[in-house]
């Protein structure tokens, strides 16, 4: 049996790659040190360390594309060269230096890689069985403790199937939805790792989930207990902040004056890092008036909402949210799945970016998370009707740079731009359109995925010698 991309490459002690220039933490870097959050102390510091390395690559110049560069622009008959792991040019006229692989794209195009901003691979994986589902920590409505990168499966099929079909390089997993508080959510590169934390996006900051209307009353209203209305998911939100802030002035005072230091709560030292800006509010929500109420919660209590995930009704007030710098991560046409979900539109995304709002296309799904450049293109599609002009360039914008900045690692990937991660995507034609696939795709500088070579075209442990996966001997 020969693994097609073989993980003895993370045992070889390969260059690290760190991102944002910042050294990478071994794991035992703070072996035996019970080390105390705090704001640019604590909450910085990971048991779970990445141990990320980059694949190797090789110098390469792709030629006689057409480029989308991720933050609006495009480049006809353009070239992109990278090495090192690193863009180093983007433009017209590339010279071809001795060492260079030099890939002639005529018919192509190149973009940067997709990145999903809500995702569920590994912790919701395939096989989609009971044995392993462990996205919702369903037993009680504030569950900030769990941190969604303890359930990875690193094995799960959904991320080779993200690189190959959709050209997915980075991906945020989140917990489920049942909570109002689900836990952490992580970031990752889609690369093969054996463990979660060789996956883990070097340097990228935690997120919270946090969710409103439907789910957590119904899921906790069911039970009998609190919350079962919407003010009742508001009126536990808000307890809960009070006593997060609670806990942040008691690690402020000991910080800054010592004495016996506070009792550690692993769930209020995550709401204390949202508190200190540290860790992002990435918070499920449908509804317009919900949203608006959310922002005055976080208001009141002195947090920001990065990003409104689903937000089928954003387009209603997308002056609040571009006034409030709180994006929307949205889909392109799901809805009436439920009451809250009714009141979709195909132009939302279109709508925000053109009212100055922040948007992205996001997937939520194993299956959406392969196809996420046919799902802009249907949100072209519905602006154009819509009389919205949306150009190919700007739309690329929602799948790359503006998803990286909800994720806090814009400046290290989201587009191709010389300096950030070489993470590329040779498509075999106009990326919007239903027949086209990725080509080839380059994770740091390494080719990862070739549709043309059977020995780069990933597949997981799990599928080996399975019929028609892998190659069995």
């Amino acid at each position: 049996m020969i693994r097609t991309l073989t993980l003895a490459a993370l045992a070889a002690g390969l260059v690290a790659c760190t991102g944002d220039g910042k050294p990478v933490r071994s794991a035992s870097a703070d072996a035996g040190k019970d080390k105390a959050p705090g704001a640019g102390k604590g909450y910085d510091h990971d048991p779970f360390p990445s141990t990320y390395r980059a694949y190797p690559g090789r110098p390469t110049l792709v030629t006689n594309v057409t480029i989308l560069d991720g933050e609006g622009g495009r480049i006809d008959r353009g070239s992109v060269l990278f090495r090192d792991g690193k863009i180093v040019e983007v433009g017209q006229t590339i010279a071809a230096a001795d060492g260079v692989t030099v890939i002639d794209g005529q018919g192509k195009w190149v973009t940067p890689g997709v990145i999903d901003v809500h995702s569920h691979l590994g912790d919701y994986p395939s096989p989609g069985v009971e044995a392993n589902s462990d996205g919702n920590e369903m037993t009680g409505p504030v569950t900030a403790e769990v941190w969604a990168e303890h359930s990875i499966w690193p094995q799960d099929p959904g991320f080779a199937r993200a690189l190959t079909n959709g050209g997915v390089t980075t991906l945020q997993i989140l917990p489920g939805s049942a909570n109002l508080m689900g836990g952490r959510s992580v970031t990752l590169k889609n690369v093969y790792g054996r463990t979660m934390q060789a996956m883990k996006f070097p340097g990228a900051p935690y997120g919270l989930k946090m969710a409103c209307g439907e789910n957590p009353k119904r899921v906790y209203g069911s039970k009998g207990r609190m919350p079962s209305t919407r003010m009742g998911n508001i009126a536990v939100d808000r307890a809960t902040w009070l006593k997060a802030r609670e806990y942040d002035r008691k690690w402020d005072k000991y910080e800054a004056d010592g004495g016996d230091a506070p009792s550690r709560d692993l769930a209020m030292d995550t709401l204390r890092g949202v508190l200190d800006g540290e860790i992002l509010v990435h918070n499920h929500c449908y509804r317009a008036d919900e949203m608006a109420i959310v922002m005055d919660m976080a208001q009141e209590m002195g947090y920001k909402v990065t990003a409104f995930h689903h937000a089928v009704e954003s387009y209603k007030i997308a002056d609040l949210l571009k006034a409030r710098g709180v994006c929307s991560a949205v889909w392109a046409d799901w809805y009436g799945f439920k009451m809250e979900s009714y009141d979709a539109i195909g132009e939302n995304l279109a709508i925000l970016d053109q009212q100055g709002a922040c948007a992205m296309i996001h997937s939520d799904s194993e299956n959406g998370i392969q196809r996420l450049n046919q799902e802009v293109a249907k949100v072209i599609a519905s602006a154009r009707r819509a009389g919205i002009t949306v150009t190919p360039e700007h739309a690329w914008t929602w799948l790359a740079i503006n998803p990286a900045r909800a994720l806090g690692i814009d400046k290290v990937t989201g587009s191709l731009k010389a300096g950030k991660m070489a993470d590329v995507v040779l498509w075999n034609g106009d990326p919007f359109s239903v027949y086209t696939r990725p080509q080839m795709v380059w994770v740091d500088g390494a080719l990862l995925y070739d549709a043309n070579n059977p020995k780069l075209r990933p597949v997981s442990d799990f599928e080996l010698g399975q019929p028609g996966e892998g190659d069995v001997k």
